[in-house]
């Protein structure tokens, strides 16, 4: 069973061949990386503190205080968006507003019903079970789970075949909060077991300069509001890219500028990095360069276009795709991904005729594109 450190910071744990333990304890951050320890020392603490997602705060604040003057456990949470937006941290949070324990896992390190079996069953009453990426769960133990949330019971099958019997275990009320970045791969089933589902959706240049400003006042670092305005501008909306960002400018004022965060130095030390004006990296204008000088603008499949950039399908779609589509840059087609006149721009081409009006293409063609599939 986990001990909760006077930091009160939780992680997964992993075993010696690398797999995570289903049991994730608490571990104390004296014993973690720099990088982590300093991730969890800017996370907000209570709700008030949370900065951005005005909607999901104002409905995540009511079903806690609600729970709160009933005195029970609140409605199972769903937690969705993409990476970065604060899904933990709002875990994090339920914990500390219910002033309960928090016991954290993750989708992939339940792998059979027996290693969720032996979460379920050392929860104490009224804990919050934080169960990370929902999504990657096997199926048996979602199963498992589906009875688990809504009858707080699990079987527990002893022995196999005709001899097998099931087992009735009775649990505690208890509070699941899940996180995912791909809800459309839950099962309908599960989702409905949850009584409060939020959406995190990026967050807007005024909420990360808030964000990075306290960063800095915790992190000890003289930040001005230029400095703090040209990070904002170029974290893509997310606030880990933000305060990653922040870390690394610090970096750059501390050995070659005066040791504070202006404008001079974060636009120095973003260069170095390799974000742009736009906030794009290395691999967006890989794949920006791949659709646009090698393929002509596309459309062009997905597994063509990585392998022009050098990375796996799923690095592309889910660490580069999500923003530019959001941009403006690439398009998803039925023939596949094409780049439209904002991409032709940010590279300094000029934009050809069949992609004037904003990248537009035919794509009532729903067979593959010119490049692959």
């Amino acid at each position: 069973m986990s001990e909760q450190t006077p930091g009160g910071f939780f992680s997964e744990v992993r075993e010696a061949d690398g797999s995570l333990d289903a049991t994730a304890r608490v571990v104390d951050p004296a014993t973690s990386d720099d990088e982590r320890v300093v991730e969890a020392a800017l996370r907000p603490r209570r709700l008030s503190e949370f900065p951005g997602q005005p909607r999901v705060r104002q409905q995540l604040g009511l079903v806690l205080e609600a729970a709160r003057r009933r005195g029970s456990p609140p409605d199972h949470v769903l937690l969705s968006g993409p990476p970065g937006l604060g899904k933990t941290t709002l875990a994090m949070i339920v914990a500390a507003e219910l002033e309960r324990p928090l016991r954290v896992t993750s989708g992939p390190a339940i792998q059979h019903a027996g290693d969720l079996a032996a979460v379920l069953s050392s929860l104490d009453e009224g804990e919050v079970l934080f169960l990370d990426e929902i999504h990657r769960m096997s199926r048996s133990a979602e199963e498992m789970l589906y009875l688990a949330m809504e009858d707080f019971r699990v079987d527990v099958v002893v022995g196999k075949g005709p001899g097998a019997t099931a087992i009735p275990l009775e649990l505690p009320p208890f509070t699941v909060v899940g996180a995912t970045t791909r809800a459309g791969l839950l099962p309908a089933p599960l989702r409905d077991r949850f009584g409060f589902t939020g959406h995190l959706d990026f967050y807007d240049v005024a909420d990360l300069v808030t964000i990075l400003h306290r960063s800095a006042g915790l992190l000890g670092v003289e930040a001005d509001a230029d400095g703090v305005h040209e990070i904002a501008g170029r974290s893509r909306g997310t606030p880990r890219i933000a305060n990653r960002l922040l870390r690394r400018v610090r970096d750059w004022a501390q050995v070659h500028g005066e040791g504070r965060v202006d404008q001079h130095a974060a636009r120095e030390a973003l260069a170095l990095f390799d974000v742009d004006q736009a906030g794009l990296d290395r691999l967006d204008r890989a794949v920006l360069e791949a659709l646009c000088r090698r393929f002509g603008g596309g459309p062009v499949g997905l597994s063509t276009l990585a392998v022009a950039v050098g990375e796996e399908s799923d690095t592309v779609e889910t660490v580069a795709e999500p923003y530019l589509v959001r941009e403006g840059y690439i398009l998803r087609t039925p023939r596949g991904r094409a780049a439209t006149a904002a991409a032709w721009r940010h590279l300094g081409l000029p934009v050809p005729a069949h992609q004037a009006f904003q990248g537009a293409l035919p794509i009532e063609d729903e067979g593959p594109g010119r490049f692959g599939t």
